[in-house]
């Protein structure tokens, strides 16, 4: 039986930048079995009585000391938690001292800074591109094309929409998705409104199996799932895209981050992550 902990992610915000930070941590041990609490928003001495309880509660289950990922700014709520038996990981307290040594100014210790609407031109921007990318997904509109920072192609089920709004609301990258289509395989040419955009465009592929069970999900029993189908709609889409040169990546075994970052990297597009 694998070993089996809790792992706790508090903060005084979305917690968001607790749980990236500590799974990335995390997911370098294997043999772990993580079950994963997220406790957000604890601005409160009650909250984090709260949060301490919880956290006591599953330490006498027996399944091991908890683990406790922090992001709390407030020193008064974060000594509270901290009382708890567990392992408490402070990434404020770990990173924000060293931070105020080397650029000599101490921190604001502001709660909610990250993650807010605060920043209103980046929260706006970033609002901008998740409407672009849902306004022109899988090639619903051909209109202010001109203005995507990116065009991804590729066949249907190969990933373009969720890459399309994780480089939306991550980076607040423009980006629209166009399906390649049996038609133009046939023609062996781009759809005509892709052609002015050429230089924005960046392909994207699958394994035909793993597009088997992505479509057999969608469409069970049909043409569209067939693997013969699949097989010749990547075949053809990946032949399109080597002859008119547009870079492309295979999604198979690749998340979406890593394929976001392959995208900014080769298009060379400098954007903020929120």
């Amino acid at each position: 039986m694998p070993q089996r902990r809790t792992v706790f992610f508090i903060s005084d915000g979305t917690g968001i930048t607790a749980q990236m930070l500590g799974h990335s941590l995390l997911t370098q041990f294997e043999g772990v079995e993580f079950h994963q609490v997220m406790l957000p928003f604890v601005n409160s001495q009650d909250q984090a009585e709260d949060c301490r309880a919880r956290i006591e509660e599953e330490a006498r289950r027996g399944n091991g000391q908890p683990i406790v990922f922090s992001t709390l700014v407030n020193g008064d709520v974060r000594a509270v938690v901290r009382r708890a038996n567990a392992l408490f990981v402070d990434f404020f307290e770990t990173f924000i001292d060293p931070l105020e040594a080397a650029l000599g100014v101490q921190s604001t210790h502001t709660i909610g800074r990250s993650h807010s609407a605060l920043d209103k031109p980046g929260y706006a921007h970033r609002i901008e591109a998740i409407n672009f990318a849902m306004a022109h997904d899988d090639g619903a509109s051909h209109r202010e094309l001109d203005q995507a920072d990116v065009i991804l192609v590729g066949v249907s089920r190969c990933g373009k929409t969720p890459t399309s709004l994780y480089l939306a609301l991550q980076f607040g990258v423009k980006t629209a998705n166009y399906p390649l289509i049996p038609e133009d395989f046939e023609r062996m040419q781009l759809p005509a409104a892709l052609v002015p955009c050429k230089a924005r465009l960046y392909g994207l592929s699958i394994a035909p199996e793993r597009l088997r069970e992505i479509r057999r999900e969608r469409r069970p029993n049909s043409r569209y799932a067939d693997l013969e189908n699949c097989r010749y709609e990547v075949e053809q889409a990946e032949r399109l895209m080597r002859r008119e040169a547009i870079r492309w990546i295979n999604s198979t075994a690749k998340s979406i981050e890593e394929i976001a970052t392959n995208i900014l990297r080769e298009l060379r597009i400098e954007r903020p992550m929120y």
